[in-house]
């Protein structure tokens, strides 16, 4: 049977040169020329490690039962060193000949100190690597590996340039705090900062209840204190909500200018339907242009998969999926992550030759025809980026209205009207979200497509494929009724049987439209302003008989907080105002979506689609 996993793979390369736009198959490594398990294995549980300031970390140490000196891989978590699973991948790789060191970070389950989110990593990392270097059981090589916070940590363990760290395995992660953590462009990364950071990260161990009352709460004004709804009150959360601007509160806490310090190779996995994504794509661009070092420039890898965020961990922390999604990627979606990872750290920390070294540096899935392909940039050299532009006879408003999109650019002066309630947002349907009651990846938007308050522009069917594979964006023109409010965009694939499959999505607040971290000055109502509305990075393929749709609204609930219209704080504000919104098409204002379009020559051209299946959902070994 086939099925979508939306989990984590992982593969790397140092020259990178080879291979560029040929498919690969989902099996990355040659079992043959990895580790085996040798070795019987010795745990010592809740060893505690000195940090600078007196405060010990418990650590689980798990490796070979045997004389002589192994490489390490550390695993920093706020999430509970000693899990089933945890344990079980950790044994896994003790077998093979590593040590493998599972630390709770400050403040969390059996480690001392109090947890205040992202703030003491570097440190903390730094200071349990050089312990490590005095174990007699180290031989001087040190990985790390893991995803979400457990990514973020590695990123700061790098920063802090330890001597004995030589490789590094962050997936779904990104050291920008700021701008993909906490905020998206003015906005607040509401369904994610919410139930993740104000509730299951608040306290010594896990906070999250599977019944609270997630509409409530979401709804809950100001949002400043919304962790209350909860019955909590989090420190961190609220200082995030005071901060809206990149101040000097973030110096602490937000780390993407500090990547040119990184001195080490990293593999990092990702998803196109991560809350991440965007985040891990500009690390890695900043990384390859600014690491302090040769390796950490070429040595860089990336990889994404058809995934989402939180069925990525659980792929890999246990081998299975949740959030079972209506499409299915197929096989090829399918990775062994133990394997990957050993191979990467088999090369760089065992001086093994197991094929890392010959590999290109991207490693895509392209949607829609399901299948992997390397790269050697990104964005692809041979991008051709088109703009699709939107048209109407006055009336887009839900599926059923007149608006289309076309590479024809407007003449006549045209523009689309709908009214934003905060009190009834357009909720979100999928997508790049995490940790609330949002499913994500891929789902029907059908039902969002109903609205009144949704503007929506399509495509006649394709008669030949289309590969989408980049950066997206909207240059939308449009006024408002409001001083300030939100507008959002959504990248559609229409399948011929009517499903509407998001792509990307994305979302700019007015007030922020000059600069994400820096609010400019609020909205002249009536006037029209041009906004640039990143949708993020894909890569799918629009299949003959599929139709192209932009969607075009003001809200995006609860994966964004919802703009109240006023101009007042955002964070603190409790009043609602309705704002009346107008989206032009003329020649004047040419309202459009500019699509990254890879020509369909060569070898991308030669392997026919093999079509992602809609209507069940999917499910993992």
């Amino acid at each position: 049977m086939k099925r979508l996993i939306e989990g984590l793979a992982l593969a790397g390369g140092l020259l990178g040169a080879a291979w560029a736009q040929a498919p690969v198959s989902a099996k990355f490594y040659d079992e043959s020329k990895l580790s085996k398990p040798q070795y019987k294995v010795r745990i010592e549980a809740n060893v505690r490690v000195p940090m600078r300031d007196g405060v010990t970390l418990a650590t689980d140490i798990i490796r070979p039962d045997a004389e002589g000196k192994f490489p390490a891989i550390l695993v920093r978590t706020p999430y509970g060193k000693a899990t089933v699973q945890s344990m079980t991948t950790a044994k896994w790789f003790a077998e093979r000949g590593y040590a493998v060191l599972q630390q709770d970070v400050r403040g969390r389950y059996d480690s001392d100190g109090h947890f205040y989110a992202f703030k003491n990593e570097i440190r903390d990392g730094y200071d349990t690597d050089e312990w490590i270097g005095k174990q007699p059981w180290f031989d001087g090589k040190l990985g790390t590996m893991g995803g979400s916070y457990v990514g973020f940590v590695q990123w700061a363990q790098a920063i802090g340039g330890s001597k004995y760290l030589k490789a590094m395995a962050p997936w779904i992660t990104t050291p920008d705090i700021y701008g993909n953590w906490i905020y998206i462009d003015g906005a607040l990364h509401y369904g994610f900062d919410l139930p993740w950071g104000a509730i299951n990260i608040d306290g010594h161990t896990a906070q999250y209840q599977e019944d609270n009352n997630w509409p409530q709460m979401f709804l809950h004004l100001p949002i400043a204190t919304a962790d209350q709804a909860a019955y909590h009150q989090t420190p961190h959360y609220r200082d995030w909500l005071a901060h809206p601007a990149l101040d000097s509160y973030w110096d602490d806490i937000t780390f993407e200018r500090e990547v040119s310090k990184v001195t080490v190779p990293a593999l990092s996995a990702d998803g196109w339907y991560d809350i991440f994504l965007r985040g891990a794509l500009l690390t890695d661009r900043d990384v390859r242009k600014m690491g302090a070092s040769e390796q950490a420039r070429n040595g860089k890898r990336m990889m994404i998969g058809p995934w989402a965020h939180t069925t990525g961990i659980r792929v890999a922390l246990r081998g299975r999926a949740a959030d079972p999604t209506p499409v299915d990627f197929g096989d090829n979606a399918e990775v062994n992550m133990n394997m990957v990872y050993l191979r990467w750290f088999d090369y760089w920390l065992k001086g093994m030759d197991t094929g890392v070294a010959s590999e290109a540096p991207y490693k895509i899935f392209v949607m829609g025809e399901n299948y992997w392909r390397n790269e050697n940039e990104w964005p692809l050299a041979r991008t051709k980026y088109v703009s699709y532009y939107i048209h109407s006879g006055g009336n887009a408003n839900a599926a059923i209205g007149n608006g289309t999109l076309s590479t024809e650019a407007p003449g006549a002066n045209g523009a689309d009207q709908f009214t934003y309630d905060p009190r009834d947002p357009v909720p979100s349907m999928g997508g790049n979200v995490c940790c609330s009651s949002v499913p994500s990846g891929p789902w029907d938007q059908r039902t969002v497509e109903r609205r009144e308050d949704v503007l929506v522009y399509t495509t006649p069917a394709l008669t030949e494929p289309l590969e989408v594979t980049g950066p997206i964006s909207v240059k939308l023109w449009a006024s408002t009724s409001a001083k300030d409010t939100d507008w959002t965009a959504k990248l559609v694939d229409v399948h011929p049987n009517g499903f509407a499959q998001n792509i990307e999505s994305g979302i700019v607040r007015a007030r922020y439209r000059a600069s994400a971290g820096k609010p400019g000055t609020l909205l002249e109502p009536g006037k029209v302003y041009e906004y640039t509305v990143d949708l993020w990075d894909t890569s799918n393929v629009f299949l003959p008989g599929h139709r192209i749709r932009l969607e075009i609204s003001s809200s995006d609930f609860p994966r964004f907080d919802r703009n109240l219209n006023t101009g007042e704080d955002p964070n603190t504000g409790t009043r609602i105002e309705t704002a009346h919104q107008t989206v032009y098409h003329s020649a004047q204002y040419p309202t459009h979506i500019v699509l990254p379009v890879i020509p369909r020559t060569g070898t991308a051209a030669r392997y026919p689609a093999t079509a992602a299946r809609v209507g069940k959902s999917s499910t993992a070994r």
